[in-house]
């Protein structure tokens, strides 16, 4: 049986090209190129912390707006997790997490539950970080939280540095999803009393 839990995802419109890699059981090895530095940024964090070998190859309208470009990639790097999970049989299911980068910090938390929803708890005093609106993480997230079919809760305890901010976010996010996906019971054990995720 082919327990390697990886995705491959290529999803084109008219407006976006992008390709995504994923596995869950890497070391934290990526290459990532969205045409959008602060934004590959914060991908490598997503990947250094969860630990999850990443390849993304993003092309699009940037030169319109950087919003496509962000969610159309949630869309498929959560594709790409929710098809990398496979069955969901023997994950842990739920976590949290709270982060902290200097002044700010923040909490995560998941259910790997087959239904989407995202709690986004988090203002911004100035969203502005270089080109890139923080604002977009937001929409990264319901982009993600849809396609990977999960529940997601951000909340920001505090904080005011909009780069700290949203860094201690994608941690979080990572340390979360690579807590919740680790498998921790046998493999045809479904962690719920429905019998699916």
């Amino acid at each position: 049986m082919d327990t390697a839990r990886t995705a491959h995802v290529n999803r084109q419109t008219k407006e976006t090209q992008i390709e995504v890699e994923l596995n869950l059981d890497g070391d934290g090895s990526y290459t990532v190129n969205t045409g959008i530095p602060f934004f590959n940024h914060l991908l490598e964090i997503f990947s250094k912390h969860g630990r999850f070998d990443l390849k993304i190859h993003a092309e699009g309208d940037i030169e319109v707006d950087f919003h496509h470009i962000v969610e159309d990639t949630g869309i498929t790097l959560g594709d790409a997790f929710q098809k990398s999970l496979g069955l969901k049989g023997g994950i842990k299911r739920f976590s949290w997490a709270y982060i902290t980068m200097d002044d700010a910090l923040v909490r995560v938390c998941i259910d790997i539950s087959g239904r989407p929803y995202l709690l986004y708890n988090v203002e911004l005093i100035d969203p502005v970080i270089v080109h890139f609106n923080a604002n977009l993480v937001k929409e990264f997230l319901r982009a993600f939280v849809h396609s990977a079919e999960i529940t997601l809760h951000v909340d920001l305890i505090r904080g005011e540095n909009a780069h700290h901010i949203v860094e201690a976010i994608y941690k979080a996010l990572a340390v979360v999803l690579f807590d919740a996906s680790e498998l921790i019971y046998p493999e045809d054990e479904i962690p719920s009393t429905k019998g699916i995720l």
